[in-house]
């Protein structure tokens, strides 16, 4: 077991991240925050959403292993229950670096998607957001990172 922002870190050095869970109908949907926050720090973002073609005016992927290269890493904003479905997905392409999304509520966190993962080779960060620690971090997701510790909803160790 690591330290979070240790695991944070090596997350966030990764360039090609994927993020499932992002919506054709942006509003304030968590999974589309984290795609745009990352596009926007300059890491080359694809979003994955099986009933999408299109969001935020980019392509969008039915699945992981429909992006052109492949990716380092995903973040899964999914609900919890498809968490895992996904998890077996990154262990069958090789991808070694996952993090499921929970701000608030379960999120889309999966605790058998953790123990999946991690039996097979993956380091999962099982709750926190992806924009609670740098570089992508801003003032508002420290504060949710410092609550979300002291509540359970951000591990200490992964």
């Amino acid at each position: 077991m690591i330290k979070v922002r240790e695991a944070a870190s090596e997350f966030l050095a990764n360039e090609r991240i994927a993020v499932t869970g992002v919506s054709r109908n942006a509003g304030n949907h968590g999974s589309n925050f984290v795609y745009q926050r990352l596009r926007q720090r300059g890491y080359q973002v694809f979003a994955v959403n099986p009933n999408a073609d299109e969001v935020e005016g980019d392509i969008c992927y039915h699945d992981l292993k429909s992006i052109p290269g492949g990716v380092e890493a995903v973040v899964i904003g999914t609900r919890p229950e498809t968490a895992e479905q996904t998890m077996r997905e990154c262990a069958e392409l090789g991808i070694k670096r996952v993090w499921m999304h929970r701000a608030f509520g379960a999120g889309s966190v999966s605790n058998a998607a953790t123990d999946y993962g991690r039996q097979h080779g993956i380091s999962v960060i099982d709750g926190g957001c992806p924009l609670m620690f740098e570089p992508t971090a801003d003032r508002g997701h420290k504060v949710m990172r410092f609550v979300g510790t002291l509540t359970g909803k951000v591990p200490k160790r992964v």
